[in-house]
């Protein structure tokens, strides 16, 4: 909201950035919404990546900007799981205990795993999600891959509604908010 009119779009996006820069964030684009838009519930979705970087190797240019897990995964076994997680379901399982939405109900429009040397990406589209409902369900498919799990476990914790059943959420270091469409 302003108060004031923006007249030049270029300047006040150099000098907004001129104050984020110092804490590393950057607007690439600013554009005039009405007084109704709202930047959470005016999302018509909302795309997650979600990296592994999985080598024995320790991390050093990606420290802090992934999930390094040393053990082998299985890809073939994560992207079966994976296709599990897409439809209209009740996300109780992947909740955390803090979560305030309204209904554990959530539509996931699209999820993939692509793959490159080490790196491992997944993807989720949905409009919206739970809170660490990414973090969990990547923890699972994570014992998937470590073959911790058949995919009927997996199937069978998704369908359960149980927190409790759920594997450790994935760290928070490999979660990127890639892009939020309007």
């Amino acid at each position: 909201d302003c108060k004031t009119q923006i007249k030049n779009f270029d300047r006040f996006l150099k000098s907004l950035n001129y104050f984020l820069n110092k804490e590393g964030d950057t607007i690439l684009k600013v554009k005039r919404r009405n007084s109704y838009f709202h930047a959470r519930f005016s999302a018509k979705m909302r795309v997650y990546n979600y990296i592994i970087i999985n080598r024995i190797g320790g991390l050093v240019l990606e420290k802090n900007r992934g999930w390094h897990i040393m053990k082998e995964l299985d890809l073939d076994m994560m992207k079966k799981g994976v296709k599990k997680l897409v439809g209209t379901k009740d996300f109780s399982t992947f909740r955390a205990s803090s979560c305030r939405a309204k209904s554990p109900v959530k539509t996931i429009k699209s999820a993939h795993i692509k793959a490159k040397k080490n790196k491992i990406e997944i993807e989720f589209r949905s409009q919206s999600f739970l809170q660490q409902q990414v973090r969990y369900m990547v923890g699972c498919l994570k014992y998937l891959g470590e073959k911790k799990w058949s995919l009927k476990k997996f199937d069978n914790v998704m369908k359960s509604k149980k927190r409790t059943l759920c594997a450790p959420p994935a760290p928070p270091e490999g979660l990127y908010l890639k892009r939020v469409i309007y």
